[in-house]
């Protein structure tokens, strides 16, 4: 058996070593993404493993049928890059990892979230100009705050737990109530939701019904103190509008792991051509936290990501149901 493994990062690869020597099993590492250019790449291997944000184009599909590939593996929770339907017309089984390391996630919102209460950057700002003082910055504690949850699946719920451990209120916004978070959090609907919580974290999927969910309407109903922190999928807010909150003072502040529009500077050195404005407006409010869809980067986390995803590969390539494979196909 022949992987090959496309958008590998350097840290991944120890990885990628252990568990090719523990499978005996094949598998070519290159730093290039899936593409319509690097697809070639594909022929004569079993198999195949990505991580990118890019969507893929059509033609991907059709050379991956072409080569005998029966499968398309994600090793991240996202698959919106993958078109289900064309994944199932040249009959492409699609997997993801779901759950690699929900903590690695949750404890990033946390430390962003955080980070926007005790008002950092606002200190920072000052403290670039020389200006030590700390009026007008009195902040809260977090055992204070009501956090709601927003898509309460495997990091929703690890969400929850790190801030109820903190003292926090917890509520929580999903169509699945889970008995096992009960110690955690309280289940209420979206509109509670954010006329309670003073932090807003977001954990859902990105699909047709989350699309920009979180738009000029929603930021009216949230609190003008909270706070918004999207770790999930930057298509879910619509920008134009959070940055038009944040301006009026609809919302205090908010964190993003992710941009609608990342795709085209995010995972490179960009140049100043290429960066969008709203990415700019946002990097220049001292109540705006900014990283670049780098939540999940943890030695746990791409430890996991490698090895399940490649072990769906292995299954799908011998015949085998995989683990984790994505129910839409």
């Amino acid at each position: 058996m022949k992987i090959i493994m496309y958008s590998v990062l350097e840290p991944e690869k120890k990885y990628i070593n252990q568990w090719s020597k523990a499978k005996n099993i094949e598998v070519k590492c290159v730093k290039e993404n899936l593409n319509s250019e690097t697809v070639i790449m594909a022929k004569g291997f079993d198999g195949i493993n990505f991580q990118q944000i890019h969507p893929l184009e059509p033609i991907v599909y059709q050379k991956l049928h072409e080569y005998g590939i029966k499968q398309l593996t994600a090793r991240m929770v996202g698959y919106d890059m993958i078109d289900l339907t064309l994944a199932k017309k040249y009959d492409l089984i699609v997997t993801n990892v779901p759950a690699y390391s929900p903590r690695a996630i949750a404890e990033m919102g946390l430390t962003q979230a955080m980070r926007l209460v005790r008002k950092l950057g606002y200190y920072d700002q000052r403290m670039d100009n020389l200006d030590f003082r700390w009026a007008g910055l009195e902040s809260t504690e977090i055992y204070n705050l009501t956090v709601g949850v927003v898509g309460a699946g495997h990091i929703g719920g690890a969400t929850a737990q790190l801030y109820s451990a903190l003292g926090a209120k917890v509520i929580a916004n999903d169509p699945i109530h889970r008995v096992e978070l009960a110690p955690y959090l309280e289940y209420t609907d979206f509109n509670t939701l954010l006329k309670q919580a003073d932090i807003v974290t977001i954990h859902t999927p990105l699909n047709d019904s989350t699309k920009n969910l979180f738009n000029k309407a929603v930021f009216k109903k949230m609190k003008s103190t909270s706070y918004l922190i999207n770790m999930a999928r930057g298509g879910i807010v619509e920008t134009s509008d959070l940055i038009e909150a944040l301006q009026t003072k609809e919302i205090a502040g908010a964190a993003l792991d992710t941009l609608a529009d990342e795709g085209q500077f995010f995972e490179k050195k960009a140049l100043p051509e290429e960066i969008p404005e709203d990415y700019k407006i946002l990097h220049a409010m001292p109540n705006v936290l900014l990283s670049p869809h780098s939540a999940f980067y943890t030695d746990t986390a791409m430890k996991n990501m490698v090895e399940m995803g490649l072990n769906d590969v292995a299954a799908i390539v011998e015949g085998k149901r995989p683990q984790f494979q994505v129910l839409d196909n």
